[in-house]
């Protein structure tokens, strides 16, 4: 059997204007899989659309952390921006949201491969690149939130909105980043699996990451037009790659920083 391409999304965040320019460079690939991991809606002005998007085009979607608390519906928010962006997506998606699996396993290239946006046990715990290596191994476990199939020896997540690769204690991690929301270089950055389907034995594998270049201005003049709250933030976010917490407390962009809502 040939080799076969996957493409991993995440954190699109509203931004349909990076959506669209990922979802045609994997187009121009000729690759017709995608899988994504979250994080469709929130710190952008149209996660209605990009549902409605997701849904057409990904074969698998996954949940997380913002389409889990944001479209809770018994959960009152005193942030102006919480609810304007959770009172812009239809109801029918606040449902589709929530039910929304927490990972997705499968097999290639005769590695056993799990995909979650943010950890193995919560899609609200957050594991940064400089993690220990008890966070490390606890990424490959089975968990209440995974089920207790075959245990992983790859695993894919996103959530920091920062990309990595790392190989360690024959195991292998990768961060895929964010397309809508990229932080540090807030280019739109998307991954690429490439192997053996269903092989039973080792085969040729590989991880490869994509930055797609867009009209992030065209996408902010969207968000002021439609009156979205925070507008500042989510420019120091997507046209200087700058999270809207260091922007409003002055502080200089830094990575090693406390647990944050990204």
């Amino acid at each position: 059997m040939g080799l076969e391409r996957i493409a991993l999304v995440s954190d699109v965040h509203g931004n349909l204007t990076a959506l669209e320019a990922v979802l045609a460079d994997i187009e121009g690939r000729g690759i017709d899989r995608i899988f994504n991991l979250g994080d469709y809606v929130g710190k952008g002005p149209r996660g209605q659309q990009v549902v409605d998007r997701c849904q057409a085009a990904c074969e698998v979607n996954i949940l997380g952390n913002w389409d889990d608390f944001l479209p809770d519906p018994d959960r009152e928010y005193d942030s102006e921006a919480l609810r304007w962006w959770k009172k812009e997506l239809r109801e029918d998606q606040w449902t589709w949201l929530r039910e929304l699996p927490f990972c997705h396993d499968f097999r290639l290239s005769g590695r056993q491969i799990r995909l979650f946006h943010a950890s193995s046990t919560s899609v609200h715990q957050r594991v940064r690149f400089d993690h220990d290596e008890v966070e490390y191994v606890e990424l490959f476990a089975n968990t209440a939130a995974t089920g207790d199939g075959p245990v992983p020896d790859v695993v894919g997540y996103a959530d920091t909105h920062d990309p990595f690769y790392e190989a360690d204690l024959g195991r292998t991690l990768f961060n895929i980043g964010s397309v809508g929301n990229s932080l540090s270089d807030p280019t739109p950055v998307y991954g690429i699996l490439e192997g053996v389907p269903d092989s039973p034995g080792p085969a040729p594998f590989s991880i490869q990451f994509v930055r797609v270049p867009y009209d992030a201005h065209a996408e902010l003049e969207i968000a002021r037009e439609l009156g979205m709250p925070e507008l500042d933030g989510y420019e120091s976010e997507i046209i200087r790659g700058v999270y809207r917490g260091d922007h409003y407390a002055g502080e200089s962009p830094t990575y090693h920083r406390p647990p944050r809502t990204s």
